[in-house]
């Protein structure tokens, strides 16, 4: 599981295409092929991928209250731009070269799931490596779908520890 999270934050949040991947694994002594990757990255996408939705859910929920998004006009004290979201999304702008051609519509929406977890962890002051090896092993283990919301990063009290940055 570790092996996986890593391929996928190196690709997603280090801007590490896959065959240059299995090149630094061949002069370290492992032998993984690009097509090898990218089933790992595929297979990451498809534990992940619930766990994306109800991000995307969370958020859907957040546009639904927009009066209180924009309470900023009404309280001097709050911060009227975005600068702290866009110098978040600084890393996806770094690496977005690198995924000009994704591939096919799969490999978008796996690039789109593992950016929102990898993003999302980052935002709440988690290692994103240690964050997706912790819930695929949670996941692969048996997690509950009834309890996938625990898995959240603003909800996994359990692997904070392993996973602050």
């Amino acid at each position: 599981m570790a092996s996986f999270a890593h391929i996928a934050v190196s690709k997603y949040c280090d801007g590490l295409p896959l065959f240059r991947q299995s090149v630094i694994l061949a002069r370290e002594g492992v032998e993984i092929d690009r097509a090898t990757l990218a089933d790992w990255i595929g297979r990451a996408a498809w534990w992940l991928a619930p766990l994306a939705r109800l991000v995307g859910t969370t958020l859907q929920y957040a546009l639904g209250r927009w009066e209180a998004l924009t309470r900023y006009a009404e309280d001097g004290r709050l911060a009227i731009d975005n600068n702290v979201a866009e110098r978040l999304m600084r890393g996806i702008a770094v690496t977005r070269k690198n995924f000009l051609f994704l591939g096919s519509d799969a490999g978008g929406d796996r690039a789109a799931i593992l950016y929102t977890l990898i993003e999302t962890a980052k935002l709440n002051g988690l290692n994103p490596e240690a964050y997706l090896a912790y819930t695929i092993n949670q996941l692969a283990h048996g997690h509950l779908a009834s309890r996938l919301s625990e898995l959240l990063p603003w909800n996994c009290k359990n692997a904070a520890e392993a996973c602050s940055v």
